[in-house]
């Protein structure tokens, strides 16, 4: 039998090692786990911010058309205010229609106010004095509303673009039996078509 000091060690630990085991608590059972269960959100009637913002959006729409009117009618005025400057008679001398020098910076104007606005559309009145014929001065007036078409034709005015009409002596802007105010008659006048 073996030696009662070899054994006692070996005695102590196996009873130390079934204490343990014993004093060993068993694991907790797990616990069951409760579903997460959002709170509701609450019922906003947003009606009042949807209201506010379509009539923010229609208030935005409204500005951003009245802008716009108002840059069309500054583009209209100045449009207008262009024509005014530019559109101004030529005259003639008696019983002519060939285009005088002193004339030709005021349609070398016209031109480059029809270039520079292309919705420009003018008529040219051929006009002559009060004296001759009717039938003749309004030859010679269809004349000369010709010689100004082909004078800005000419300056790169598309022909498409003037219109040509003869009133011969039938619209003075003078009355008087005078010179000068013959010289006055003796025109092409300009008006937008």
């Amino acid at each position: 039998m073996p030696a009662p000091t070899k054994i006692l060690p070996f005695l102590v630990a196996a009873l130390l090692i079934a204490g343990g085991l014993a004093c060993k608590k068993p694991a907790p059972a797990p616990q069951p786990v409760a579903p997460v269960v959002e709170a509701p959100k609450p019922v906003v009637d947003d009606t009042d911010a949807r209201r506010r913002a379509e009539a923010d959006q229609k208030r935005k729409a409204e500005e951003a058309a009245e802008a716009a009117r108002k840059a069309a009618a500054m583009k209209e005025t100045e449009y207008r205010n262009a024509a005014t400057a530019a559109l101004k008679d030529v005259h003639f001398d008696f019983d002519e229609s060939a285009i005088r020098d002193a004339d030709k910076p005021i349609l070398m104007a016209i031109a480059d106010f029809m270039k520079a606005y292309p919705q420009a559309n003018v008529v040219v009145d051929g006009n002559c004095d009060e004296r001759g014929t009717v039938e003749y001065n309004l030859a010679l007036g269809e004349r000369r509303a010709h010689a100004v078409m082909d004078y800005l034709v000419g300056l790169g005015v598309p022909s498409t673009r003037v219109t040509t009409l003869s009133y011969g002596k039938e619209k003075p802007v003078c009355t008087e039996s005078t010179e000068s105010c013959w010289g006055r008659n003796r025109r092409a006048h300009f008006s937008l078509k």
